[in-house]
């Protein structure tokens, strides 16, 4: 297993994701498997697994902690994340972090984020009334946060602003980074400012949600010639690994399989090539199909609803790519109901304002459409609707 030191500790560099953990067939999730997972993971040497409380309907902390308990407290290390971008959790933060502890079966957390830091809950995590920053560094020097840090799901523009508010607090951030989004999403662009900064980076999504473990066929073909015995998922996270600043890899891991496939990548093997990472590259640029937007928010100026124009061409191009398979709750949390695509008038002003002659309004039209067919998108508007009635309650 490949290790990194980080502070006072020997982190391997494969880390357990839970986000995605192995189902039954009434999509409750698998426990048995998920006890030989971890297992299996100790044993070869993982020591980092990763949950949230969003993940599975609040049930990920739950079955992941009773798996861990069944090893000495000493072999892991267990993540957890503050939901701020979730409007009806983020009243009551001390509340939250206790429920959290509880599920988990803790007393402490040896790493805690706050959760989906973007452009929309920005106004959340920096509002001095909510003061959710300055809660979780009491809870660190209270011992019941060990190390504090912030996954980002913003734009390089909005990591930095966030970094500028944080300071010195935050120990490390996590991003979104393959060899897919280091263009496509940036992810280049706030590898280097983390760096640049001291912050160590800890990396999710690394298969892009398990699109990049399967790829198109001619893809598929050009590695097998060249490492007949390595997954596409293995090419993936090989490539991460030459980046010298990332210290954590989180894979989402939905069976024994794929945990044994990781392992594997991280136990051993060829380091990739240059030669190997420009044929990703490569690969890289023949997956993309997206609308050419460079945020410049031109667009946004003279839009008469006041739409996050370049946020929603960000989710359509996600969209587009992913199918179903995208997390939309992450990038629509926090949006207002008033600046969902749905409210797009059609006026045409921003399409007259964009630079890349994008057809803004056909594609937020198609972005509610895909929106609506997807299958999480129902329990994505209860959610909300369930979030704006307690705020209202909490007003009266």
């Amino acid at each position: 297993m490949i290790y990194n030191d980080f502070k006072e500790l020997t982190l391997s560099r494969l880390g357990f994701g839970a986000m995605r953990l192995p189902l039954l067939a009434d999509g409750s999730i698998d426990s048995d498997q998920v006890d030989e997972m971890v297992a299996y993971a100790l044993e070869h040497g993982v020591n980092y697994f990763d949950t949230a409380y969003p993940y599975h309907g609040g049930q990920s902390e739950v079955v992941l902690g009773r798996a861990l308990a069944k090893h000495p407290r000493d072999t892991w290390y267990l993540a957890d994340k503050y939901p701020g971008h979730q409007i009806a959790s983020s009243y009551d933060p001390a509340g939250t972090f206790q429920d959290q502890l509880d599920k988990c079966g803790v007393d402490y957390f040896d790493f805690y984020l706050l959760h989906n830091i973007n452009e929309s809950s920005l106004a959340n995590y920096m509002n001095p009334d909510l003061g959710f920053l300055d809660y979780f560094v009491e809870q660190k020097k209270a011992g019941r946060i060990r190390h504090l840090g912030f996954s980002c799901h913003a734009y390089p523009e909005g990591l930095e602003k966030f970094l500028d508010y944080a300071g010195d607090r935050i120990e490390f951030c996590q991003i979104q980074l393959n060899y897919l989004d280091w263009t496509m999403q940036r992810a280049q662009m706030k590898y280097e400012m983390l760096t640049s900064r001291g912050i160590p980076v800890w990396v999710m999504e690394p298969v892009r949600g398990g699109r990049l473990a399967n790829l198109p066929e001619d893809c598929e073909k050009a590695l097998k010639a060249l490492r007949p015995d390595e997954s596409s998922a293995a090419w993936a996270l090989r490539w991460i690994q030459k980046l010298p600043n990332v210290k954590m890899i989180l894979s989402g891991m939905s069976s024994i399989d794929q945990m044994r496939d990781n392992v594997a990548t991280f136990s051993g093997g060829e380091p990739q090539t240059d030669e190997e990472s420009a044929l990703l590259a490569e690969i890289a640029e023949k997956m993309k199909n997206a609308l050419p937007c460079t945020r410049c928010r031109y667009c946004c100026d003279g839009c008469p609803k006041g739409l996050d124009i370049p946020m929603l061409i960000h989710a359509y191009n996600d969209l587009k790519f992913t199918g179903n398979n995208i997390n939309i709750g992450m990038q629509f949390d926090a949006v207002p109901a008033d600046k969902m695509p749905s409210e797009c008038i059609a006026c045409g002003a921003c399409a007259a304002a964009c630079p890349q002659n994008i057809d803004i309004p056909t594609a937020l039209a198609e972005l509610t459409v895909l929106l609506e067919k997807n299958p999480k998108w129902a329990d994505i508007c209860r959610e909300r609707e369930e979030a704006a009635r307690k705020r209202k309650e909490s007003r009266q």
